[in-house]
């Protein structure tokens, strides 16, 4: 299906951040970007760009964030306080000893807690790691572990149910850091609402060298443990100016970020880049329920909303008609990302709120938006956009000779490339180094996504160049569900893939062989199902198990998950056969 550009815009052009793109991006430099900080040559620190700065500048009474609960409580919570929060978090560390670039790990849901650890960790110069709060015990372990983690912050109930069990195993963890506790505290652990009223509220944000270490996002891959991607403070200079031209961000807007915090969009465009632009955040604690969200858009006044298209497509199973019910006029900006959103999605967003989803695309790797729809471009349904000022990026070939170049060819498919040298790229993966270096050619960036760029610069995602599964948003890595399905008994080999599907865009799906003596029957189906619900999460967990006698595998005895992929979609043979060599 094909559609028109989308043109339709609430606002003139001139009243958009970023006027004239191709003037904007051929005239570009990193100075214009480092402008927007307040940083200098001592240093910068990432907490100070997102809070101090703001109240050192006049604004400290405007809200930073407005807290809404689950059960309908609303808390505002203005820049000064926010500031004084932080830097009582900060004054915990130094109380307990804690050293710039140990590891805060924060295991928590939307609760105010979470905001003032990771900013006051990024003050006192640690780094902070989030956590998904729905995985389970084993892929929080693997993560602390490779992270090193000094501290964790989390809920009680959090605590008993994912990590109490194996806390004592992991000697490098010092300090747990409770909220919402409800009974006698559980051994060696500390309740930090009672931390945080004892502590000072003066700490200065800690001028860091710009390439110090500050954030660690822990991204899946097709095999091996979870990589945990670097980010370091330099990183906020690109924060700033990417939420200003992609979101088109501006001081005093009320901005939702519907992205869990635990992944990386929750964090730099859910915490960070915001607060760099001087937004109210509205964080809503509550799951997803369509009538919720359009009163909450509603009643919020939002005026900017980044979601997901898993909620979008969602929203549109809930019919358009339940939209026209509410005033959402305040609406002037709404964009999408976690995974390509389908033109349909941005059409219907055209139809129900008077414009049309933007689309953005983005990694762990890149920290932030690499290319996006932009306010003043029009948008073509179903592409990724055009790359941000500052950006290059590049369509390669791999030739037959084993070489890597770009092609200059429109409509050319090939694997995406981006030049080095943008603030927010990771400087590596703990403890790989020599991973990382795989990630590069030359000055060029490899993602491993394939892509191609039509004869206007306008980039479109056709699919990705490994396996990793990308379901609600989530990255699932096939090899840590195929590990878990591996510890039972019965279970002699396992391939993992993802399927298409219309509300996640992608489920896990997985394929079992099992031992002599066993049978694939349902007694077994559903134990297997609640042991990986149980060490996983139901978020990562696979939706479907399916028993095979045998796995196709390649001659170096790799299961092969690709060719599992294409017979589930029933590709011809050929096709097939292009897979099974490829594998090969």
């Amino acid at each position: 299906m094909s559609f028109s550009e989308i043109k339709k815009d609430p606002l003139s052009a001139s009243e958009h951040n970023l006027i004239n793109y191709q003037d904007t991006y051929t005239h570009f430099n990193w100075q214009q970007a480092q402008q927007r900080i307040a940083g200098n040559k001592d240093g910068l620190n990432i907490a100070y760009e997102a809070l101090d700065r703001h109240v050192d500048e006049g604004f400290g009474e405007q809200i930073a964030i407005r807290w809404l609960s689950k059960q309908g409580l609303a808390v505002d919570i203005s820049y000064t306080e926010l500031m004084e929060q932080t830097s009582r978090f900060a004054n915990i560390l130094l109380k307990f000893g804690v050293k710039p670039n140990d590891t805060v790990f924060g295991l928590c849901s939307r609760v105010p807690q979470l905001y003032i650890s990771l900013l006051g960790t990024l003050k006192f110069g640690a780094v902070f790691s989030p956590l998904f709060s729905a995985f389970g015990p084993e892929p929080i372990r693997s993560r602390m572990e490779i992270g090193q983690a000094r501290v964790l912050i989390t809920s009680e109930a959090l605590y008993l149910k994912k990590v109490n069990p194996w806390r004592e195993q992991l000697s490098s963890l010092k300090w747990v850091l409770l909220y919402n506790v409800t009974g006698p505290l559980p051994d060696n652990c500390y309740d930090l609402d009672a931390l945080l009223e004892e502590s000072s509220a003066d700490f200065p944000a800690r001028l860091c060298d710009p390439e110090q270490l500050a954030l660690l996002h822990f991204t899946s891959g097709t095999t091996g443990k979870p990589k945990g991607a670097m980010h370091v403070h330099q990183a906020v200079v690109y924060h700033s100016i990417s939420a200003f031209y992609a979101l088109d961000l501006k001081p005093g807007d009320r901005y939702w970020c519907t992205a869990d915090p635990g992944w990386v969009t929750g964090t730099s465009y859910g915490i960070i880049a915001p607060l760099c632009n001087r937004v109210t955040m509205i964080i809503d604690e509550a799951e997803f329920d369509a009538e919720h969200w359009y009163q909450l858009l509603s009643e919020q006044k939002i005026n900017v909303w980044y979601t997901a298209p898993t909620a979008i497509r969602m929203l549109m199973k809930a019919g358009g008609e339940l939209a026209t019910q509410y005033d959402l006029s305040a609406l002037r900006f709404i964009a999408s990302v976690g995974e390509p959103l389908n033109p349909e999605a941005v059409v219907w967003g055209q139809k129900v709120f008077a414009m049309p989803f933007h689309d953005n695309w983005w990694q762990t790797e890149t920290g932030g938006i690499m290319i996006a729809n932009l306010a003043t471009n029009a948008v073509r349904p179903g592409s990724m956009g055009r790359p941000l000022p500052g950006i290059e990026v590049a369509i390669m070939e791999h030739t037959e000779g084993g070489e890597i170049k770009a092609t200059t060819k429109a409509n050319q498919v090939g694997e995406l490339a981006l030049k080095k040298g943008w603030p927010s790229m990771f400087r590596g993966y703990l403890h790989e180094e020599q991973r990382y270096q795989k990630c590069f050619v030359g000055d060029w960036y490899l993602t491993g996504d394939l892509a191609m760029c039509d004869a206007d610069g306008y980039y479109w995602f056709v699919g990705r160049a490994d396996d990793v599964i990308k379901s609600s948003g989530h990255l699932i890595g096939p090899f840590e569900v195929e590990s878990v399905l591996m510890e039972h008994p019965a279970v002699a080999e396992v391939g993992v893939i993802g399927l298409p599907d219309e509300v996640a865009g992608e489920i896990v799906k997985a394929f079992v062989a099992l031992k002599p003596g066993y049978e694939g029957d349902e007694i077994l189906r559903k134990t297997l199902l609640g042991h990986s619900r149980k060490r996983l999460g139901a978020a990562v967990a696979p939706r479907e198990i399916v028993f095979r006698k045998n796995l196709p595998k390649t001659r170096s005895g790799k299961i092969m998950r690709r060719l599992l992929k294409a017979r589930e979609l029933g590709l011809p043979e050929g096709d097939i056969s292009t897979l099974e060599s490829d594998e090969a």
